[in-house]
């Protein structure tokens, strides 16, 4: 099993990173220009990490099902 914050596929971090972004912006947050993530609320961290985890999960069911939507 893999440890805490390893991919699995290092490859995905560049996509992970753009989807946090995305999601963040979806969600009317902003990051600093500087790159310092230090000063984000605990709430606004967890919104975008939870809108990262539910679009893994719509990318996942949709590989299940074929690609089909819903």
């Amino acid at each position: 099993m893999a440890g805490r914050n390893t991919l699995v596929v290092p490859q995905a971090n560049k996509a992970l990173d753009q989807m946090k972004y995305e999601v963040a912006q979806e969600l009317g947050i902003s990051f600093s220009k500087d790159g310092y993530h230090g000063n984000m609320t605990s709430r606004d961290t967890g919104s975008i990490g939870g809108g990262i985890t539910k679009r893994l999960v719509q990318m996942a069911e949709q590989s299940l099902s074929g690609g089909q939507g819903r």
